[in-house]
């Protein structure tokens, strides 16, 4: 039998007079919060950066997926706004985790924003409130961590009667239009059947498809499963490079002729290495889940040991190409091309180009880069800033190095102009 607070909140929400908030205003948040808001709800981001809660408050967008354009009128009409006050989710019916889930230095999860995020809601939930996380995580996060912290032995709310919960991964790829987060089929699981149905109810009011699953922990499994058929195949793909490399042949004329095949096969190509915020991190998540549980997850370690290696394998083939033409790495003037994670976005998440410099700079080479999306960056200990003469620093490089392939640059111009070429993407 639906409970009172159950049934108030599908009105609530059929009727769009539910209150959303979105905790964490980033690539994910962000999106998320634009397509509650168009489709008719009122919504509240909260994030502890004043940068981007003052940035909405003006109509502007820092996240090149979103155009100002498409924010502006939502904040004008009162439907979207932002705030650090987390006490603005005692008015809201419905409230999605957004937040970094990274790992820490010993290659662990940092589940920390998570458990910031939920103590926070517990700080505010009443009954008929719906909580959806989207942050990437290992399987059992959602009733392990958060479900405690919201529980009845904290409030006395009890799941799937008083409060619901559920886990809905995201899925965006930065820099991508014709899978939006409106368009791309959204996973979802819910600790009881009502707070599954609940979840669908919102979701499906904004999304075009809604994959419900059968629990939190199998949502949660979807996303890694996601990530590590990339982060493996990738791995693949990069391994076959360095056994082409020793058997004289060409790996891109092999990918190629194999990618030919209409069946049964895959195109994954080789490159500098792993990037952006979920490929780098979410099998590793797997990973330490299961080595708590006494299982070595034998094809992801190795995966994640080729690629972190690839920016290492590059430089060696930087120092062999300087070597050939009778330089030496230190000293030499080196021009990096792009250092965002992929092309045609600014998003530097993990990105292997930041390696390279930071490998190429112990060796003593002096290096620059250049980035048409990135006109600065802080890393590490790293601040650099873009050339703003791509031509003459192409002139004056003894070796440019090709890291991402923007499509804004002419890479005939890159051929004719480098003394010496390392292509990590095979586009020049």
């Amino acid at each position: 039998m639906a409970t009172t607070a159950f049934t108030r909140l599908l009105e609530r929400i059929t009727q769009r007079e539910a209150h959303v908030a979105i905790i964490g205003l980033g690539y994910v948040g962000l999106p998320l919060a634009v397509v509650f808001a168009e489709a008719g709800f009122s919504v509240i981001g909260i994030d502890l950066d004043t940068r981007k809660v003052d940035a909405l408050a003006e109509g502007r967008s820092y996240i090149e997926d979103i155009p100002s354009e498409r924010i502006q009128p939502l904040v004008a009409e009162g439907r979207l706004s932002a705030t650090t006050d987390f006490s603005v989710l005692a008015q809201c019916d419905a409230v999605s985790i957004c937040v970094p889930t990274p790992l820490n230095k010993t290659g662990d999860p940092d589940i920390s924003y998570i458990i910031s995020a939920s103590e926070q809601i517990a700080r505010y939930l009443h009954p008929g409130m719906l909580v959806v996380l989207e942050s990437t995580t290992y399987p059992g996060t959602t009733r392990e961590i958060i479900l405690p912290r919201l529980g009845n032995d904290v409030n006395g709310l009890h799941v799937g009667t008083d409060f619901f919960l559920c886990f809905s991964p995201e899925r965006v790829d930065p820099g991508r239009t014709d899978w939006t987060t409106i368009n791309t089929p959204k996973v979802l699981g819910g600790v009881t059947p009502q707070c599954l149905e609940a979840g669908q109810t919102l979701y499906g009011s904004a999304i075009q498809r809604i994959v419900p699953v059968s629990s939190p922990e199998a949502a949660e499994m979807t996303k890694l499963l996601e990530n590590t058929f990339r982060a493996v195949n990738i791995g693949l793909a990069n391994e076959l490079l360095l056994m082409c490399e020793r058997l004289d042949l060409d790996a891109w004329e092999v990918i190629d002729a194999a990618a030919t095949k209409p069946f049964g096969f895959m195109r994954f190509t080789p490159g500098p290495g792993l990037g952006g915020h979920c490929i780098p991190i979410d099998p590793l998540y797997l990973s330490w889940k299961l080595r708590t549980l006494n299982y070595n997850a034998r094809f992801i370690e190795l995966a994640s040991e080729i690629n972190t290696a690839m920016p290492r394998y590059w430089v060696q083939r930087i120092q062999d190409r300087l070597n050939d033409a009778g330089k030496a790495v230190k000293g030499s003037q080196i021009l990096v091309l792009g250092v965002a994670y992929k092309r045609d976005v600014s998003d530097m998440r993990e990105s292997p180009a930041l390696d390279i410099i930071h490998l190429l700079q112990e060796k003593g080479a002096v290096v620059n880069y250049h980035d048409p999306h990135v006109p600065t960056f802080s890393h590490d200990g790293m601040a650099m800033t873009s050339v703003t003469d791509l031509h003459a620093a192409l002139d004056g490089a003894d070796c440019v190095v090709i890291t991402t392939d923007h499509a804004l640059y002419d890479w005939n111009l890159v051929r004719q102009s480098a003394q010496l070429l390392v292509d990590t993407r095979h586009v020049a």
